[in-house]
């Protein structure tokens, strides 16, 4: 039988380590676009508009690129798809840095949203094969500290350099990170244990059927039961990647614009968001398995209630004074962090059954994007229509967190009745 004593632990540590370095890497040319945002803006004569449409045009790409890549992943394995995606990003990231003109940032940001589309759902399916269910809350919390401590060195370096050298070398500095990374994804990663001439971790036993039952009759419900959640998760994962992505790309804007910090202070501020979630997603995933049996859902649940509570006091008192603002946005990262990380990493591989953890982490991720993509454009438009107030989009915030936690109540539900075992 299978299982992970039959695998050297130095191989775990391995794929361990470099999945983490190659998604934390994804962030160095990712995040200073958004950094920049404001210096860019300026440069190229851009106003937040135009900006926002920008940005929005990588989140399609990446939004599109998300379903691609859970095929890809599938099709091709996730190795040679991480190291293309990522090759192609430290390309972009550089052209960013030398461009004169808003239309060269726009054509190359669609390209770019492509390729870190890739990241996730690679990442996520290199380590199925290598982790066990029971065991995967505590070591995917810990894995998807990545995408945390990924923005925040990223955010660090990217105003770093904005300050000492300007915004150019925030774009050249990060595809430099992730040409690093890249290096150690081709030297350290193997797509399965057999890869490595290691018996198999992951096993996908034949189902059982009652004897009056039809095998292909059920076996087809069970699938339509298991894309039914992934579809569910996916629409709960939209308004969780609506705020995420709206701090992310607006913090260090209105810190500048609103708050009157220079913008490498401002980038620094704005790191609070995923600097709170690191401790968010471990604690998440600890939890989930030490106290819930690896019920990702219940924990989920207590988080975005949380989330939920932190949304409201950024828009009671998040305009009054920068320190409530970064405090709110701190608070807002460690309750939404364990939820993200739960749902698309550990959830996505028990909903994928292991082979389609690519898939099911594509999809959910995708419909996450589109979350992603609508708040880049609602609110760079209602920023210029509001006449610079925040208060309409602290407000939108606090919508959407509330309806995620209303869907994680069906979620809950349905796990509840035995529709879904998230």
């Amino acid at each position: 039988m299978s299982n992970a004593a039959a695998i050297p632990s130095i191989w775990r540590v391995r794929i361990f380590a470099s999945t983490w370095v190659c998604y934390a890497g994804y962030y160095f040319c990712r995040k200073p676009f958004y950094i920049n945002k404001a210096a860019v803006g300026d440069a190229l004569h851009a106003d937040a508009a135009f900006l926002g449409l920008v940005g929005s045009t990588y989140l399609v790409a990446y939004t599109i690129g998300q379903f691609l890549a859970g095929w890809t992943s599938n099709r091709f394995g996730p190795r040679i798809v991480l190291l293309s995606g990522m090759a192609v990003s430290i390309v972009c990231n550089a052209v960013f840095g030398i461009a004169d003109s808003p239309h060269t940032l726009l054509g190359f940001m669609a390209v770019n949203g492509l390729a870190q589309a890739t990241g996730w759902s690679g990442a996520v399916s290199a380590m199925a094969p290598w982790f066990r269910r029971d065991e995967r809350g505590t070591v995917m919390g810990l894995w998807a500290t990545n995408f945390q401590a990924g923005g925040v060195l990223a955010n660090t370096l990217a105003a770093f350099l904005l300050r000492h050298m300007g915004y150019q070398y925030s774009f050249f500095g990060g595809s430099l990170v992730l040409l690093l990374a890249w290096t150690i994804v081709l030297v350290l990663q193997r797509n399965r244990p057999e890869d490595a001439g290691l018996p198999p971790l992951l096993e996908t036993p034949a189902p059982e059927f009652p004897a009056d039952s039809q095998p292909e009759q059920t076996a087809a419900r069970a699938s339509r039961s298991m894309w039914n959640n992934v579809l569910l998760v996916g629409s709960l994962y939209f308004f969780i990647k609506f705020i995420r992505y709206a701090l992310w790309s607006w913090a260090p804007y209105f810190l500048r614009k609103n708050y009157n910090l220079a913008g490498d202070d401002a980038g620094y501020l704005s790191t609070l968001f995923d600097l709170f979630g690191i401790f968010g997603v471990i604690c998440a995933g600890f939890i989930s398995d030490r106290f819930f049996s690896g019920r990702r859902a219940q924990v989920s649940l207590i988080f975005l209630v949380g989330m939920t509570a932190c949304c409201l006091l950024l828009y009671s008192l998040g305009g009054t004074a920068v320190w409530i603002f970064g405090l709110s946005i701190g608070a807002i990262g460690f309750m939404l962090y364990g939820p993200d990380a739960l749902l698309t990493g550990a959830g996505a591989i028990d909903l994928g059954s292991g082979k389609n953890a690519a898939m099911a982490a594509g999809i959910i991720n995708g419909m996450g994007s589109i979350g992603s993509v609508v708040q880049e454009l609602l609110i760079g438009d209602m920023y210029v229509k509001s006449g610079g107030s925040l208060d309409p989009i602290f407000l939108l915030l606090l919508g959407s967190a509330s309806i995620a936690v209303l869907l994680m109540l069906v979620i809950n539900l349905r796990n509840r009745f035995g529709l879904s075992d998230v």
